[in-house]
């Protein structure tokens, strides 16, 4: 009898992850309050909002945050709050690509996993402008149709025939478990 006789190798075409990556960045923007500002009494982003595109070998972010600064004017004797609404594409490349997925079965998704904050606001050296640093980062994922191979067997299991599974859902059994006898690596 033959390896051939014995197993067999398929296609399964099935819907996977095929590609991922992650991006961390720094922006800086300029935000012009109505008044010639004096000092900064905060600075925050809110309302942001996104989603996510193919773009070549990476996924695009596209996006908007407001921007608002509380600052005081009239040296520190009145104060106001400044809002400007940023948009921003933000390229998060691929850091792994199946690139025998196929392309027509493509979705894109990206996660802030740090939403835009704001790290550091000045007033410019002219004084007129309000100069911000937000940081964010995004974590993107590629989902689409790909090939993987399995080995068939074609005679039964083999040392499997021999052994009973039990596949049943939970039982609620696991509240008598000694989490100290739990072996930790897998």
């Amino acid at each position: 009898m033959s390896l051939s006789d014995k197993h067999q190798c398929r296609e399964i075409i099935t819907k996977a992850i095929c590609g991922k990556g992650r991006k961390f960045s720094t922006v800086t923007h300029t935000v012009t309050p109505p008044h010639n500002p004096t000092s900064i009494l905060g600075a925050w982003i809110i309302n942001h909002q996104y989603e996510a595109v193919a773009a070549g070998d990476g996924i695009e972010v596209i996006g908007t945050y407001d921007c608002n600064i509380w600052y005081s004017y009239d040296k520190n004797s009145q104060t106001d709050v400044a809002k400007e609404t940023v948009s921003y594409v933000e390229f998060v490349p691929l850091s792994y690509l199946d690139p025998k997925h196929r392309a027509s079965t493509v979705e894109v998704s990206a996660e802030a996993t740090q939403e835009p904050s704001c790290v550091e606001a000045s007033v410019s050296s002219g004084g007129g402008n309000v100069i911000i640093r937000v940081e964010r980062e995004f974590a993107v994922e590629l989902v689409a149709e790909t090939k993987v191979r399995v080995l068939v067997c074609s005679r039964g299991h083999g040392d499997y025939d021999d052994k009973e599974f039990e596949f049943a859902g939970d039982d609620g059994d696991y509240e008598d478990l000694d989490p100290d006898s739990l072996d930790d690596e897998l």
